[in-house]
């Protein structure tokens, strides 16, 4: 979801920005979801898909930095500069959802009220390592690998990728990798069109079901990602961010397909997307030149949002869901300036974040780890 570049490469803003997008559009579909009766008529219906997407770039950005430069670096130091990239604001995020957490107490989530002190913080001590959290110390009953902050369940998937790249999966030819990544598509087309929900949504729960969509839904984009960084030869393409950023939206926008009765048709949409288009999607912004200052500054300031964005607006959502549980029948029309307040809190949070806490942190990391 990140990326941390080595050396002088040129940077590609573009991607930057088109992640920034993403992150906003999964905070619309988080204030939107409660709204909707059913998985079929959310008004931002396919907003998960923004996680398949971050993982192609994610995959994608980390070929580029890093496929060439193992002669300078060895298992260690890769996964030492993933973590200080990555991990200050996993901690930032879990930290301010147990600060949260006996304030978002409402129906929906029976077991706050009878969490203890000590558990709710033994659960934010084992949301630090990002390692999944048992159901037996499920403090919330959402079933969450992070009750304490629910989107740290894909930055754990983000880990294993990683660590997979760097064990070995790096190491393959092309042709390796490319079967590898067909395999995967295949097995991604298999859980979507034959899901009993008509999606690919999972992953958040540490069980075999979820476990088993987590991975499937990891390995086709990351590597795919990968497998895209080697072999992709960029040309340029006017106005990519604006092209990239409207089919992303339109993507992620769509509205159920099939509905109820033809449940597979929305599988194989979604396996299109993440399969054809996301990557389609990332070789025009890889293409792409910014057009202007202002489009420059755009990009660089969404780039820079979109993982404090993504890592602390659920914190802010929590509450934004209680309320909506305690009003029940509410319709959007009537709740929108409630989830304004929220995406602007969550806008004004991720910038606080960024700037206060986690580029200051990461600054002395770096000092601490050469």
């Amino acid at each position: 979801m990140n990326n941390d570049l080595l050396g002088t490469k040129p940077h590609y803003q573009i991607l930057d920005g088109l992640r920034g997008v993403a992150a906003i559009i999964v905070v619309c579909f988080h204030l939107t979801e409660p709204l909707a009766s059913s998985r079929l008529d959310n008004v931002v219906n396919h907003g998960y898909l923004a996680v398949d997407f971050f993982f192609l770039l994610s995959g994608f950005v980390i070929g580029y930095a890093y496929d060439d430069r193992w002669d300078k670096l060895s298992i260690s130091s890769f996964l030492r500069r993933r973590s200080e990239r990555l991990h200050p604001l996993v901690v930032l995020g879990m930290t301010l959802g147990a600060i949260g957490f006996y304030f978002t107490d409402s129906p929906i989530w029976p077991l706050i009220d009878t969490v203890p002190v000590w558990k709710m913080i033994v659960v934010m001590l084992i949301g630090w390592t990002l390692l999944p959290v048992p159901l037996s110390m499920d403090i919330r009953g959402w079933f969450e690998m992070h009750p304490l902050n629910s989107v740290g369940w894909s930055l754990f998937y983000e880990y294993i990728a990683n660590i997979l790249y760097a064990l070995g999966l790096r190491k393959l030819s092309n042709k390796a990798l490319a079967c590898f990544v067909v395999l995967a598509g295949a097995v991604l087309v298999h859980l979507a069109v034959t899901s009993p929900n008509g999606d690919v949504t999972g992953g958040w729960t540490l069980n075999t079901k979820h476990m088993r969509i987590g991975i499937i839904r990891t390995m086709f984009p990351f590597f795919g990602g990968l497998l895209l960084s080697r072999v992709a030869r960029p040309i340029q393409i006017k106005n990519a961010f604006l092209w990239c950023s409207l089919l992303t939206a339109a993507v992620l926008l769509m509205p159920r397909i099939g509905g109820a009765a033809n449940l597979w048709m929305n599988g194989l949409y979604e396996a299109f997307c993440i399969i054809i288009v996301f990557p389609l999607i990332v070789y025009i912004g890889a293409s792409g030149v910014v057009q202007s200052k202002m489009e420059e500054r755009i990009c660089r300031l969404l780039g820079d949002l979109s993982y404090p964005l993504y890592m602390t607006h659920y914190v802010l959502v929590y509450f934004y869901v209680a309320w909506v549980s305690n009003h029940k029948g509410i319709k959007l029309w009537q709740a929108w300036p409630y989830a304004l307040l929220t995406f602007s809190g969550a806008m004004v949070l991720a910038y606080a974040s960024l700037k206060l806490y986690d580029e200051p942190v990461r600054a002395w990391l770096r000092k601490k780890m050469k």
